[in-house]
């Protein structure tokens, strides 16, 4: 409680914080409250289309930087084994692996969990990999980005290219009934780091408000690397604050957020979006927000929504909260589930706060209900369901 005769002036976070509501009693609403509720209310019963961008960052690949994979060799190709367990699920001798985490498991079995047992359509695409999956995927023509750090992480041709191929594809997505909606996820290592960049390069002060995969976030490590990249960027941009945003993506960005970003405006027009994601699709918002003001783009934020998991929402090690309220406009909406009475310690890991998020699980448990009104016992079912078949066939192999 705020003591009395203390003349407490409450930030534009703490007011979301106090402002916000549930949706039921499995969707938490944390800011733009009004908006995320309506959306919620307006696609309940109906089945998404879930797309998943996979891109890569050699910033990934800076030791300590992610607990994505627990060595830099492992995280090259997190995203490459996300995607093949997020179409095969478990089977016998997987091409790629999921790798080895310092603690937990991947986020990725609770989107799989979702998405085969309520039979929602899965697209994937390659927005820019080391090496392609090994499962059907969309090849959007990308190229992996070097690390920020350079501040020349993407050719500007390529960021051009990416963006126009997730305005294509987005619109294609999005062209079912209006009441459906898209969910577009990511899975890229070293994330987190280009969105912190990004958000600063667009004028937004991101520093200490970023999650990660670690249980206590390294934000001065992230911070280190994204001033270099942001120095580098500014000497060969100019010193201007508000350049092209999309120059931005290719100082100091990555695959993924183009591509999202592209997907988002178009499909925005035509139907509900939710950018399943944390830091990274709230840097995702912010971009193609910025991108529709300076190409004089339709906008249509009230059909969009950042969705994600409360161990994003309220990491106490970062703002995600605070994030949303300094990008305004967007909706921040968590899915409550808990593995707190989890039969398995690596789901147990996330209520000491690794791995949080990543591969659209929020969305994806924040779509489990909306569409098939499934809670906490029956997501948990099923996702224990999963990761115990996963464990027989490794223990079996």
């Amino acid at each position: 409680m705020r003591g009395e005769g203390v003349n407490h002036q409450l930030t534009g976070a703490e007011r979301q914080r106090d402002q916000a509501r549930f949706y039921g009693e499995w969707i938490q609403v944390y800011t733009q409250v009004d908006q995320g509720l309506a959306w919620l209310e307006r696609h309940r019963g109906y089945c998404p289309t879930f797309a998943c961008v996979l891109g890569f960052t050699e910033t990934g690949l800076i030791p300590g930087i992610s607990a994505a994979g627990a060595t830099p060799a492992d995280r090259r190709y997190t995203a490459i084994a996300d995607a093949e367990f997020l179409y095969n699920g478990p089977c016998a001798q997987p091409r790629y692996s999921l790798p080895p985490l310092q603690a937990g498991a991947s986020p990725v079995m609770i989107s799989r969990a979702v998405l085969a047992n309520q039979d929602i359509p899965l697209w994937l695409f390659n927005a820019g990999l080391p090496v392609a999956p090994a499962v059907p995927c969309l090849d959007l023509g990308g190229r992996p980005a070097a690390c920020l750090s350079r501040g020349q992480a993407l050719a500007p041709a390529m960021v051009e290219h990416l963006f126009n191929q997730g305005l294509v594809w987005g619109k294609r997505l999005s062209q079912r009934d209006p009441r459906h909606y898209l969910i577009l996820a990511e899975c890229v290592v070293g994330g987190t780091t280009t969105a912190q960049a990004l958000l600063s390069g667009l004028g937004i002060n991101a520093t200490g408000k970023i999650n990660s995969s670690h249980p206590i976030c390294n934000h001065a490590q992230k911070l280190a690397v994204v001033q270099q990249g942001l120095t580098m960027a500014k000497a060969r941009l100019g010193n201007s604050l508000h350049p092209d945003p999309m120059a931005w993506v290719a100082a100091v960005g990555d695959p993924m957020q183009i591509t999202v970003a592209g997907m988002a405006l178009a499909a925005s027009q035509h139907g509900g979006v939710m950018l399943a994601g944390g830091t990274q699709m709230l840097a995702v918002f912010a971009l193609a927000r910025a991108i529709a003001q300076s190409q004089s783009l339709p906008w249509h934020p009230e059909n969009i929504v950042v969705g994600t998991t409360r161990w994003v929402a309220e990491d106490r090690t970062g703002d995600t909260v605070g994030l949303a309220s300094a990008i305004a406009d967007v909706s921040l909406l968590a899915s409550q589930l808990s593995f707190t009475e989890a039969r398995f310690s690596q789901l147990r890991a996330y209520e000491q706060g690794y791995v949080k998020e990543g591969v659209g699980a929020g969305g994806c448990a924040i779509a489990a209900h909306l569409y098939q009104n499934w809670g906490q016992t029956l997501l948990l079912k099923a996702i224990e369901a999963l990761l115990e078949h996963y464990a027989y066939i490794d223990q079996r192999d």
